[in-house]
């Protein structure tokens, strides 16, 4: 008879138990990856651009690091980067604003006339920030009561405010404001070293990014964009949105005329605010605000305008014909929908499959 083999009591014989389903997985994230998650893809690529750009300008023209041209290339991405701002809000709304740089000549032209009348640069300022509200509301409720498409109502309103600022200046500049303390404060004026002109963009920024990132305001007009009947059928009043962000935009827009007359001494109808809505277009889209609505945020919108400015800026250090930079905006543009596209895995027109 043979004996049974000895077991070990080190090693258990109970059976295995099953692997439970709903046990959870235990993976390490490396710090490359975290950061990479926090800081988004999309800034990132920005931000590797913008370096790059830096690279090549700074190596072809020293003048590109001085002090001076810093400060030139902040001063100047201040309007555009107001704009800029409010536009992703408008586009995160699933909307878009084609009348914001109209918006700005007017207000730049009331905000000279109003100082010019009353000696007041509070009147100027309020008064502009009225009209500027006002034409928010007038592109608000073109939408919603017109049914009107943002992109043809705003269209249509970048003409008729253009129009406007033309008729009350007969096309000319207006006012004079190179003398004012707060105009030439805002124009030439510095806190702690930097720009008064850039610390108001930050402030519009940090405003928009927190109302956006931790508030139920900026969760709906997320949810607005995302899917519009989901918002209604969850109780969001989505034509108060609208009108009211367009209000907002026609606000900001109003800050980036007195901005423009600050810099300009004088209220300007058409010349310094021609053009804007396509870089704030531009520079919501490179920033990852996504044209269908529902997604974006202030910061990839900032890097991107930081881009733009960069871009510009060596163009002209460089020499580079200005028509250049008109393309060249409009390359980006078309470059940074196309990206969206193909992330967004929808079909693409006219491509069978």
């Amino acid at each position: 008879m043979t004996s049974s083999p000895r077991r070990d009591p080190s090693v258990s014989t109970a059976p295995l138990a099953p692997a439970r389903a709903d046990a959870p997985e235990t993976h390490t994230v490396s710090p490359a990856k975290r950061f990479v998650a926090t800081v988004g893809v999309q800034n990132i690529s920005l931000i590797i651009a913008i370096a790059l750009v830096v690279a090549v300008i700074g190596i072809q023209n020293p003048l590109f690091f001085t002090i001076a041209n810093l400060r030139v290339i902040g001063t100047a991405v201040a309007i555009v980067g107001l704009l800029a701002v409010v536009q992703t809000i408008v586009i995160i709304l699933g909307a878009l604003d084609i009348s914001v740089g109209s918006i700005a000549g007017l207000t730049s032209v009331t905000s000279a006339m109003l100082f010019t009348a009353t000696s007041s640069a509070l009147v100027g300022v309020v008064g502009a920030v009225a009209i500027g509200v006002v034409c928010g509301l007038v592109n608000g409720c073109i939408i919603v009561f017109g049914r009107v498409n943002p992109v043809i109502a705003t269209l249509a309103t970048l003409a008729a405010f253009k129009g406007v600022a033309q008729l009350i200046s007969d096309g000319r500049a207006q006012g004079y404001t190179g003398a004012d303390p707060f105009f030439v404060f805002l124009a030439r004026g510095a806190v702690l070293g930097v720009p008064t002109l850039i610390w108001v963009l930050v402030i519009v920024a940090v405003v928009a990014h927190l109302v956006l990132r931790y508030t139920t305001i900026g969760r709906n007009i997320y949810a607005v964009g995302g899917n519009n009947i989901a918002a209604r059928l969850a109780g969001i009043n989505i034509n108060r949105y609208i009108i009211g962000v367009y209000m907002v935009t026609g606000a900001v827009a109003a800050i980036a005329g007195v901005l423009i007359t600050a810099r300009t001494g004088s209220g300007q109808p058409i010349s310094g605010s021609e053009g804007l809505e396509l870089q704030a277009i531009t520079a919501a889209a490179l920033g990852g605000a996504a044209l269908k609505g529902g997604k974006g945020a202030i910061a990839g919108t900032i890097l991107a305008v930081i881009l733009l400015g960069v871009l510009t800026n060596g163009m002209t250090l460089l020499g580079v014909n200005t028509f250049w930079q008109n393309v060249a905006q409009g390359t980006l543009l078309v470059i940074a929908v196309v990206i969206q596209q193909l992330r967004s895995g929808e079909r693409r027109i006219g491509i069978p499959g």
